[in-house]
């Protein structure tokens, strides 16, 4: 396990335990969630290291990779990918130029292949070898390891997409240094995050299946999502939220909550969520952020 010293966004020395879970998804290991006294993120602490986190993912259930499993998580997850991907690219489309784009953590193609369909120049970045390959295999798609293997005097981007990825980056500040090298400068970022400070997490304390211990290893909300983003050079330009989101996790939290699927209470849950979501500056279960790079 690696034991950070400062906290991954502002380098402060100073934090406190803010949580402790544990990884209900797969290995039902103990993890501690801390939180960053000067800028006020949630980071996991002590953490696995990019080699020990593979572990973490070796999985046949870890459906963001693999929806040929069946069951009830399984097919809410697929209904609201497959929404996701329209909706997806009406904000690439909306809050971008989108004449090309780089999908960070693009898994298996889904996206860029929808992307590709209707036009777009596409580039994907997924660690990952598996999915890497499906998605070189049946789309044809210009997938790499790493975003420097995109030169940057050959490769700009008109818009950079994570969909709930950032949270799972071990080098934070290098990869969001990199993004802003790869985006023009009229260009758009777009960031997907779970939202710590959302009704659900509230609710769900340690059963809130966004933290998704310990495979996120960084719980932001919109306060210490802005300061990381302030000390990068990068403006919030608008934040979209993510509403099925809040029923998916809901489902997810009682599962690592009572053991058992609860369909009924996580469709209440997630509804509260959302309505309390739009009366208040806590936010939703996941948002969706449009940035712009700052010009000096």
């Amino acid at each position: 396990m690696e034991l950070l010293k400062n906290c991954p966004s502002c380098n402060s020395t100073s934090y406190k335990t803010r949580i402790n879970g544990y990884d209900y998804f797969l290995s039902n290991e103990e993890f501690i969630i801390v939180e960053c006294n000067e800028c006020g993120l949630n980071f996991t602490n002590p953490r696995p290291g990019i080699a020990d986190s593979v572990r973490f993912y070796d999985s046949a259930d870890y459906i963001s990779h693999d929806t040929s499993k069946k069951g009830l998580l399984t097919l809410v997850y697929t209904y609201a990918r497959n929404f996701m991907l329209r909706k997806k690219l009406s904000i690439v489309e909306g809050y971008s130029k989108g004449k090309n784009i780089l999908d960070i953590g693009c898994g298996t193609g889904e996206f860029l292949n929808f992307c590709k369909k209707k036009g777009l120049e596409t580039y994907g970045v997924e660690l990952n070898r598996k999915p890497r390959e499906t998605a070189a295999k049946n789309f044809g798609l210009d997938i790499r390891e790493k975003i420097v293997d995109f030169p940057a005097e050959k490769h700009m981007f008109d818009c950079i997409t994570l969909w709930h990825v950032l949270e799972h980056i071990h080098e934070l500040a290098p990869t969001i240094e990199s993004i802003k090298n790869h985006l023009k400068p009229d260009g758009a970022l777009i960031i997907a995050l779970p939202n710590c400070s959302s009704w659900d997490a509230l609710h769900y304390k340690k059963f809130w299946a966004a933290y998704d211990l310990p495979r996120h290893l960084y719980h932001f909300n919109k306060k210490s999502f802005t300061k990381f983003l302030g000390i990068h050079q990068f403006k919030i330009i608008k934040i979209l939220p993510q509403v099925l989101d809040s029923y998916y996790i809901s489902l997810l939290s009682e599962k690592y909550k009572s053991g058992k699927n609860n369909l009924i209470k996580a469709i209440l849950n997630g509804a509260i969520s959302n309505f309390k979501a739009g009366n208040s500056e806590t936010g939703y279960s996941s948002q969706i952020y449009i940035l712009h790079p700052e010009i000096s």
